[in-house]
């Protein structure tokens, strides 16, 4: 089963147990692609699908920072609960640790030593991490790892 196929399961299954919260998490995810494929006019495949969600999910963590911002904790815990559900359709998140040893692999392979360096690190990370970490703390570790 694909992707977009389980959406489509999962989502009539929420409305069926008129769990609206999920049904309508999953239903803007659904136009998210949907709009993607109508705008390239591309049928997207499971690759492409955890593309959009993780565009999905990192604006919802932007979006979270602002609400905080602004005391509304209620769009916060909102904003947490969508979250967990369009993780569940991303591959499993990797840790601090794991993104570590990624990035000194990573760093090795290329005789990175200093920051002027990172451009070259994180072109050989991104097809490693896509979709299974943040790209900011992703990021965030090199620049540590460089600055050793």
């Amino acid at each position: 089963m694909s992707l977009k196929e389980r959406l489509q399961a999962d989502w009539k299954d929420a409305l069926k147990a008129k769990d609206k919260f999920r049904a309508d998490t999953i239903s803007t995810a659904r136009a998210a692609i949907l709009q993607v494929e109508k705008t390239d006019r591309v049928e997207l495949d499971d690759e492409q699908v955890i593309e959009v969600l993780a565009r999905e999910v990192k604006q919802r963590r932007e979006a979270i920072l602002e609400f905080e911002k602004g005391n509304r904790q209620d769009l916060v815990d909102k904003g947490v609960s969508e979250i967990e559900i369009l993780l569940s359709y991303l591959p499993q998140q990797l840790t601090e640790d794991e993104i570590f040893v990624i990035v000194r692999d990573a760093a090795v392979e290329v005789g990175a030593n200093s920051m002027k360096d990172m451009g070259k690190v994180m072109s050989v990370l991104a097809p490693r991490v896509k979709g299974r970490a943040d790209g900011k703390l992703v990021s965030q570790i090199v620049k540590e790892y460089l600055n050793k």
